[in-house]
């Protein structure tokens, strides 16, 4: 297993006493949601642009991706755009708009051969076109792998989806579809856009901010949390294997004992 993990990271020429955490496959998170924090406080600290960041971040991508899927974890849904990015600069936008035109033509034989499975979480609602085009034809090329699920959320809020899904629960009571009585907590997850995921085992957030950003608030209930310092562009395979190797140390309890 060591000498696998030694392979992905590149690591056979460096020294030793560089750590590659134990990971036992048979314990691997089924769902790992990531939050790509830090791409222009990282561009920032190298007087670089902030759309360098996120550049640069975007390469990351494929990396944690190809990791989390040879360890085994079946969904990877990583927070791309959320419902108040709108917020930033408009020349900032644009460009993170324009990055799964980019993403997707470099990266997505590689997932293909992978069985990597594409998909979206958010609203298509104000996206450009063209990054629509984007998304949808990586969704559709893709549609057909079993491997692990590349989840994109992209203009996504963890609000919004469920004051939508709420409107959407009243709607099937005003209809006669659904009787108030039969509402608890694995019916309303149904309304939630992930309703046919498992909810995350574990949140990865990068950059040393520690807060969800209304991020999956329903999903993440009982989700262990893992936070590193490291701005995203700078988050290695091994550090994504430490996250594992935590999560793998720490008991579920789920509320009991």
């Amino acid at each position: 297993m060591l000498k696998l993990f030694k392979k992905w990271l590149g690591m056979n020429d460096k020294p030793a006493s560089t750590a590659v955490p134990e990971i036992e496959l048979d314990k691997v998170p089924a769902h790992v949601a990531i939050i790509m924090d830090g791409n222009g406080r990282w561009a920032k600290q190298r007087g670089l642009p902030r759309v360098a960041g996120h550049h640069s971040g975007m390469k990351n991508v494929k990396k944690i991706t190809m990791a989390a899927n040879d360890i085994g974890v079946k969904v990877l849904t990583m927070y791309a755009f959320s419902t108040e990015n709108w917020k930033r600069p408009k020349e900032e936008v644009e460009f993170l708009m324009k990055l799964p035109q980019e993403f997707f033509p470099l990266e997505i034989e590689e997932l293909i051969e992978n069985n990597v499975r594409i998909r979206m979480t958010g609203w298509k609602e104000g996206l450009p076109d063209y990054t629509l085009k984007a998304i949808e034809g990586a969704i559709e090329r893709t549609k057909d792998n079993t491997g692990l699920i590349l989840n994109f959320a992209l203009n996504y809020g963890g609000r919004k989806e469920m004051i939508a899904g709420v409107q959407d629960m009243i709607r099937d009571v005003q209809s006669g579809r659904l009787l108030i009585e039969d509402l608890d907590e694995t019916r309303f997850s149904s309304y939630m856009l992930t309703s046919d995921l498992p909810d995350p085992d574990l949140l990865i957030r990068t950059s040393g901010e520690l807060r969800l950003s209304n991020f999956l608030l329903w999903q993440l209930a009982y989700s262990e949390l893992w936070f590193t310092e490291a701005y995203w562009p700078e988050f290695t395979e091994s550090l994504f294997l430490q996250a594992i190797a935590e999560y793998q140390r720490r008991g579920r309890r789920y509320g009991g004992i």
